[in-house]
């Protein structure tokens, strides 16, 4: 009686363990459930966090806009997206709000080229790749970056001066004295610096060019007005106006109407970016030529970040294809462009 006593007390001990192992382990199940479901909400996406310059031109709202076109939840991404407005304060702000977050992958289009050690460091300690677009970064440790994808600026400032060149030949005033400014923008930005050293490497080439003067408009069409109606005012004679984007040919052509003045006949007008608003002018006649600046940078960007999730190695500057694009061929083009 006693040692069926003793089986029954073991069986009953057995038992209740085995309901609080199962409980317990349906507990455990449900949590782990649950954060699977979470890990398959957020871990199974790459998270991007991008800092972007701002909202300052045409071009601009096309890159961003390319950017959140290609990184969504569908192709398997999760963008945390920034506009800078301008400020790098703003944008350094953003990648340690990134860091902190540990996102995947940082993205930045810099405002400016240098002051970027410190803060490319700690992305670099956190183990966060970094790719920079549009503008480049000058530091003095390229492991702080990944790779950089955008234009060839310089190039571009060559084929405006080639351009030009071949056009004043058609014209017949290849041997005049042709005197020029320039709409820079934002000093210190690489397509400033790019585009400005291509344009004077080739003034070299052409004794008779003589480049009256140069100012930042800052990439915005108001400030490209205020600074071209300076001009007006300031010089007789202007042939040539280089905008170093479209927004600031736009506010050029404004204050040379304005002047009473026709863009495009008395005084050429060549820009960069060549975004469809550009194409619009060039067809009214306002505009001679635009070099295109690609700003379709979401789906080379997302290509390199596919080959680095796979442990592939990727170039360590990727430039994507640009055109020039006169005048006489904006009708037939215009339908086609992208942005």
């Amino acid at each position: 009686m006693k040692r069926m006593k003793q089986l029954l007390v073991v069986l009953m001990i057995l038992a209740l363990g085995m309901a609080f192992w199962g409980c317990g382990n349906k507990d455990k199940d449900d949590q782990t459930s649950g954060k699977d479901v979470s890990s398959s909400e957020d871990g199974d996406l790459i998270v991007v966090g991008f800092s972007q310059v701002g909202a300052e031109s045409d071009w601009r709202t096309a890159n961003t806009k390319s950017f959140q076109s290609t990184f969504v939840e569908d192709a398997g991404y999760k963008l945390l997206f920034d506009d800078a407005q301008q400020k790098q304060e703003n944008q350094i702000k953003a990648v340690r709000n990134f860091i902190q977050q540990d996102v995947d992958y940082i993205v930045i289009a810099p405002v400016v080229e240098t002051g970027w050690e410190t803060v490319l460091g700690e992305a670099k300690e956190a183990g966060i790749p970094v790719i920079i677009v549009d503008r480049m970064i000058d530091v003095s440790d390229d492991s702080l970056f990944t790779c950089w994808v955008g234009s060839n600026f310089k190039q571009e400032g060559y084929d405006a001066a080639d351009w030009l060149a071949e056009y004043l030949d058609k014209e017949g005033r290849s041997d005049e004295t042709i005197n020029i400014v320039t709409l820079q923008g934002t000093i210190g930005s690489s397509a400033q610096i790019g585009r400005t050293e291509g344009v004077e490497e080739r003034l070299n080439d052409h004794p008779n060019w003589v480049m009256l003067d140069r100012q930042t408009g800052e990439f915005t069409q108001s400030k490209g007005q205020e600074v071209m109606e300076s001009f007006l005012k300031s010089y007789d004679g202007i042939d040539v106006v280089i905008a170093e984007n479209d927004n600031m040919a736009f506010g050029a052509i404004d204050a040379i109407k304005a002047a009473g003045k026709v863009p495009g006949k008395d005084i050429i007008i060549i820009s960069f970016d060549a975004v469809k608003a550009a194409f619009e002018s060039m067809i009214a006649g306002d505009m001679n030529v635009s070099v295109e600046c690609n700003p379709l940078h979401g789906p080379r960007v997302s290509e390199i970040i596919q080959k680095l999730e796979k442990g592939e190695k990727v170039d360590k500057l990727q430039y994507v294809e640009e055109g020039v694009y006169p005048a006489e061929t904006a009708a037939e083009l215009i339908d086609s462009r992208q942005y």
